[in-house]
């Protein structure tokens, strides 16, 4: 039987357990991606520069496990590709407007939308190929752009999680998400170079023989003093963008959603 979910106020495409399966090796990825460094010091000969490959080398198959995951599980046709490809390229078009200038990001309130209405699977791709397209578009190519991918998965798949509100009770919700969502972005990408970046001697620098816990403080002093501004400009402008476009926007993808019929409509009740 189908999922309703997606007729009942869930997401129109519910994750399953294949999806999950891969979601979760996702998840072991990315969680080991971001943190190593806190865990190899930062004059070993790993070079942060030639990690990132490997990185994303190890998230392609992942990304495309989800989606055949979902498309064998039949939550994931041919017309959620397309809806897919529409809103990755979307988010591509519309990144150069802000492209983190002065901390002016204009692509987060588009994933978070997309994940809320199509669920965390779906969330979780169109982050890796809205970053992944807009990258490829602006020359934003770099060893970066895994973990830009990884975060903006994981902010797209949060949003499908969130609780299942509606009206403005949403709208808010999906606003204070993008604020949170936003600066853990931003920390976890000043993980990703910080131990590496800052050298050696100062207060903020990592230190080898500190404790993970030791680390992150000095991680956080570091983020404080360096990126909190550019964090807090991403955190207010996806949170404004989803206020004013989040009504219009929502009822445009599920009526969309709605008459491409994603799932097949079961019961007299639908």
């Amino acid at each position: 039987m189908a999922d309703r979910r997606g007729r009942r106020g869930g997401p129109v495409i519910a994750i399953r357990p294949r999806s999950a399966v891969a979601l979760t090796i996702s998840g072991v990825i990315g969680l080991a991606a971001f943190t190593w460094p806190l865990f190899v010091a930062p004059t070993s000969d790993i070079a942060h520069g030639g990690d990132a490959p490997w990185t994303f080398a190890l998230l392609l198959p992942v990304v495309l496990a989800v989606v055949l995951a979902e498309m064998s599980d039949h939550g994931m046709d041919s017309k959620a590709i397309a809806m897919l490809g529409v809103l990755s390229a979307l988010g591509a078009a519309i990144r150069p407007l802000g492209a983190g200038t002065a901390g002016i990001e204009t692509i987060f309130f588009l994933m978070v939308l997309g994940g809320r209405v199509f669920g965390p699977g779906f969330g979780f791709v169109l982050g890796n190929t809205t970053l992944f397209a807009s990258a490829l578009l602006t020359g934003g190519v770099g060893p970066w752009m895994p973990y830009q991918m990884l975060g903006a998965a994981w902010v797209a798949l949060g949003a499908g999680l969130l609780p299942q509100w509606r009206g403005k009770a949403e709208i808010a919700l999906l606003a204070a998400y993008g604020v949170v969502s936003s600066l853990v972005y931003g920390f976890l990408l000043n993980l990703s170079f910080w131990p590496f970046a800052v050298g050696e001697g100062t207060s903020v620098s990592f230190d080898p023989d500190a404790s993970a816990a030791q680390n992150l403080v000095k991680l956080a002093a570091f983020t404080l003093a360096t990126s909190l501004g550019w964090d807090l400009g991403r955190a207010v402008t996806t949170a404004v963008l989803v206020a004013v476009t989040g009504p219009v926007l929502l009822r445009t993808l599920r009526r969309a959603a709605k008459k491409a019929v994603f799932q097949p409509i079961i019961g007299p009740d639908h």
